[in-house]
């Protein structure tokens, strides 16, 4: 795969601030787009980043707060505005098809494209619900005040990589080096019988992207996300106020941090931030004591998957 990366677009909780927008990212798997979640201000941020409408291929929304939804409505009838004219996938709670419905209703706005609604009430957690010939999204198990879930990005149907220098060393002619791709045993002109494996060496590890946000503490989240190579999770408040990540189903610093470490994941990145924290550092300091990989996660950051070991 020659591209999959994640652009964070807004990381704040609950309100705006500033410097932070509220929640969503986009994941680009080679040249195309999968937006995740949809705060206020989304399509102005894809603007600003350069994310290309017209390459956006489907839509996840975790849960039905604001700071999650209330953008998607303008964005999609931006979308009709410049003539998109092939369907859109859309994969969130059932509720959000009456909250769309009334806003168009009322606004007397219409989509000149197909809108594919998918229920995430219809699925369980561990399901695939969105799979195309070479990465599927898989529903990951949340625990909030409302419905919510998070979603797993992984590769899958690595083959295995075609080694030229094996092959040449062999003195097979590059006529067969498709057949052999394929997995073909050939036999040559002199009689000689080749087989793939001794001119495949083993597929790249599968690359894999874990979204989490919003959630309180869930250890049976880990069995979900285990080994994956980047996880995403909320970390709204610092472990001083755990009491108050309880209460509002959210985590801490060191919450997020010990689930990275429990499902043994090889990044973490952390966000949702509540707007009463305007330094972010001490909530980075909290975390890394816990799961030294970890980072902050900002708008406008790129996380390029190819660049992290998996």
């Amino acid at each position: 795969m020659s591209v999959f990366q994640v652009t964070i677009l807004g990381t704040s909780a609950a309100i705006p601030t500033n410097s932070r927008r509220p929640s969503s990212q986009v994941v680009t798997i080679n040249d195309r787009h999968l937006l995740v979640d949809c705060g206020e201000g989304t399509q102005m941020e894809m603007l600003r980043r350069k994310i290309r409408y017209s390459r956006l291929d489907a839509m996840f929304i975790s849960h039905l707060h604001g700071d999650h939804v209330l953008g998607i409505a303008g964005l999609l009838t931006t979308l009709s505005l410049y003539e998109r004219n092939f369907p859109l996938k859309l994969f969130a709670p059932a509720g959000l098809k009456e909250i769309l419905d009334v806003t168009f209703s009322h606004t007397q706005s219409y989509l000149g494209y197909e809108l594919e609604f998918y229920p995430l009430e219809a699925f369980e957690p561990g399901d695939t619900i969105y799979e195309t010939g070479n990465y599927e999204v898989k529903l990951l198990p949340l625990e909030h005040r409302i419905f919510c879930r998070g979603f797993l990005f992984q590769e899958t149907n690595k083959r295995p990589r075609f080694d030229f220098y094996k092959a040449k060393a062999l003195e097979i002619p590059n006529n067969y080096f498709r057949l052999l791709k394929l997995g073909n045993v050939i036999t040559l002109d002199d009689g000689r019988v080749i087989s793939p494996a001794e001119v495949l060496s083993d597929p790249d590890s599968v690359m894999s992207y874990a979204y989490c946000s919003d959630t309180r503490y869930s250890e049976p989240l880990v069995e979900f996300i285990r080994g994956a190579q980047v996880l995403y999770h909320e970390a709204t408040f610092l472990n001083n106020l755990a009491s108050r990540a309880a209460e509002t189903y959210h985590s801490t610093t060191g919450q997020a941090a010990s689930i990275a470490k429990q499902a043994g994941v090889k990044k973490l990145y952390i966000g949702h931030y509540s707007a009463r924290y305007l330094d972010l550092e001490p909530m980075l300091e909290e975390a890394q004591q816990v799961f030294p990989d970890t980072e902050l996660a900002k708008e406008g950051l790129m996380i390029d998957l190819r660049k992290i070991p998996v």
